[in-house]
């Protein structure tokens, strides 16, 4: 069976507060955890009203500390932003705090505009000595070498587990040549999914953390009782990602009875291109669509994208899909 694992950016809801969100978080965790989910990441935004997620380890221990088994951790940290050292001190602390646990996803991007990137005291061009920061990170978090001036404590020897996540070909070079699991961002940018899995493949590199390739898929999944059901719960996401085409990012909304009415044609073209990896449906329908998609992508691993407005449809949809023959 494929894994199954969640992907929650913390959404802030119309009518909720960054701590109800936190709140809504670690209830979906815990219930994904009773559930058999395998990894529940969070990701690095800034600037965003509805995402409470910036500060992503701070999140990460938030999450961790209201759960006991599920593997924890970042879909991702975005690098460019900090100092390697930093983030080896972070996850090592969190690594320490839940041994066994935390899981370090690494991005290029810096998950923000270039007006937030400078209040970010971060140089536009730091995404350029991303491979050699992934390198200087992996190296505070092995064992201290003999003689090694500067320390990541907590951190060193904590082999935190790295990932490279991507939603380009740039990513699965890297993660081959490095010997890394790696993530595609095929839940908001498809496009190169299917060549970036090939290359990640054909390219490994089998290192001390992986002896194979592991490769992960992002995908937007809503299963409700109903088609009808899941279509409609679906307006919600379908609205955020028109509100990005908009450059209008607000609070997640409740969902909406016709969407048509909310898009244009343009928007409705670009949104539905970003939201190409998108299962929608009861469970006879979603069961299906994905069958073919895991097939197709021979991926090693599902991670899921749900921003359903109402939490307990969020439940229902999670429980569901773990009963999906996949």
């Amino acid at each position: 069976m494929t894994l199954l694992s969640v992907l929650d950016l913390v959404p802030v809801r119309q009518g909720l507060t960054p701590r109800e969100a936190l709140a809504e978080s670690a209830a979906l965790a815990r219930h994904v955890e009773a559930l058999g989910y395998n990894r529940f990441w969070v990701a690095e935004h800034h600037n965003m009203e509805g995402i409470a997620s910036a500060a992503t380890a701070v999140v990460i221990g938030h999450i961790a500390g209201h759960t006991g088994t599920i593997r924890v951790g970042a879909g991702g940290i975005m690098l460019p932003n900090h100092s390697p050292l930093v983030i080896a001190e972070q996850f090592g602390t969190l690594a320490s705090l839940f041994p066994g646990r935390i899981d370090l996803g690494l991005g290029r991007a810096p998950g923000t505009d270039r007006a937030t990137l400078r209040a970010l005291r971060r140089d536009a061009m730091a995404a350029e000595s991303f491979p050699d920061d992934v390198l200087e990170l992996q190296a505070f978090l092995a064992p201290p070498e003999p003689g090694q001036a500067i320390r990541a404590v907590p951190g060193a020897g904590t082999g935190v587990p790295l990932w490279i996540l991507g939603s380009s070909l740039y990513g699965a070079q890297l993660a081959a040549l490095l010997g890394l699991p790696y993530a595609f961002a095929s839940h908001f940018a498809p496009d190169a999914l299917e060549q970036a899995l090939a290359l990640y493949r054909e390219r490994f590199q089998p290192s001390h953390q992986l002896a194979r390739s592991h490769a992960m898929a992002g995908a937007n999944i809503i299963v409700a009782d109903t088609d009808a059901e899941a279509r409609r719960l679906f307006t919600s996401v379908q609205m955020r990602f028109v509100g990005m085409i908009r450059n209008e990012r607000g609070l997640l909304a409740p969902p909406i009875d016709d969407i048509d009415g909310y898009w244009t044609a343009a928007e409705r073209v670009q949104a539905s291109r970003m939201l190409a990896c998108s299962f929608v449906g009861a469970p006879a329908t979603v069961e299906a669509q994905l069958s073919a998609f895991i097939a197709r992508t021979g991926i090693d691993e599902l991670i899921v994208a749900s921003a359903i407005f109402d939490q307990q449809a969020k439940f229902r949809s999670f429980e569901l899909l773990k009963g999906l023959a996949l």
